[in-house]
């Protein structure tokens, strides 16, 4: 489907836009393997063997929810738990593809569950700032962007994997640390590409109070999708009071 005008991001994409994405996902690739390493370290001294490992990476394919894999498979944790555990956690990744899904209408409707298959937190960090202003975007240059993570994800953590034999205290070198700078390194770049501080200090205290009062009376995976939904709910809200 050819659109033309603004409904489609920068020029450059016209002409390649599969490989526009994937230079895109360069400046995600450094994260990617940081923390695609530490996964695959800690999960191999969880017990993991290098193909489960790999084959997680690829199924699964969640940082945050490999990591809670790893640290229940350590503690001997009913499969039931881990599932549902592991549901909850990506639970978010339903809000991500409904707020990048209005970029891809135009496509069937198999081409966007493929699209959001892939759809990462750096992801969508790099399509929201990427199609700010726009109406649609192209479906192969969302495509570029996911299979690059996708592949570097999965090399990284089965390489982390193999040098999970050497490393049998993660934790020593700040791995177990990894995933969480990340996504404080993912905040402040999306700060430092905003200006509305302002509306987005209300988000913030929405999310902090939610999760405060969640994991008083439910688990610690339950709070952090009740913050996701309190400050999707809020944000939405003061986007269109301060557009109306």
């Amino acid at each position: 489907m050819n659109v033309s005008g603004s409904a489609y991001p920068p020029a450059e994409w016209e002409h390649s836009p599969f490989r526009q994405g994937i230079r895109d996902c360069l400046p995600t690739i450094l994260g990617y393997w940081s923390i695609g390493l530490a996964a695959g370290v800690v999960s191999r001294t969880a017990g993991l063997s290098p193909a489960e490992i790999g084959l997680m990476s690829l199924i699964l394919y969640a940082g945050s929810a490999q990591f809670i894999v790893a640290g229940l498979v350590a503690a001997s944790a009913p499969p039931a738990a881990i599932i549902a555990t592991v549901f909850l956690v990506n639970a978010r990744h339903l809000l991500m593809s409904a707020a990048l899904a209005p970029y891809f209408k135009h496509l069937s409707g198999w081409k966007n569950a493929a699209l959001g298959v892939l759809l990462t937190d750096e992801t969508f960090g790099v399509a929201s700032s990427r199609l700010a202003g726009r109406t649609l975007a192209s479906g192969r240059w969302m495509f570029g962007l996911n299979l690059a993570a996708y592949l570097n994800w999965f090399i990284a953590n089965l390489t982390g994997a193999l040098l999970g034999n050497w490393i049998t205290q993660p934790e020593r070198f700040g791995l177990d640390f990894a995933l969480v700078a990340m996504f404080l390194g993912l905040l402040v770049l999306q700060l430092a590409e905003r200006s509305a501080y302002l509306r987005d200090l209300p988000v913030a205290a929405a999310a902090v109070l939610a999760v405060t009062a969640s994991v008083l009376v439910m688990p610690q995976s339950v709070g952090i999708f009740a913050a996701i939904v309190a400050a999707a709910c809020v944000g939405v809200w003061l986007e269109r009071w301060t557009s109306a």
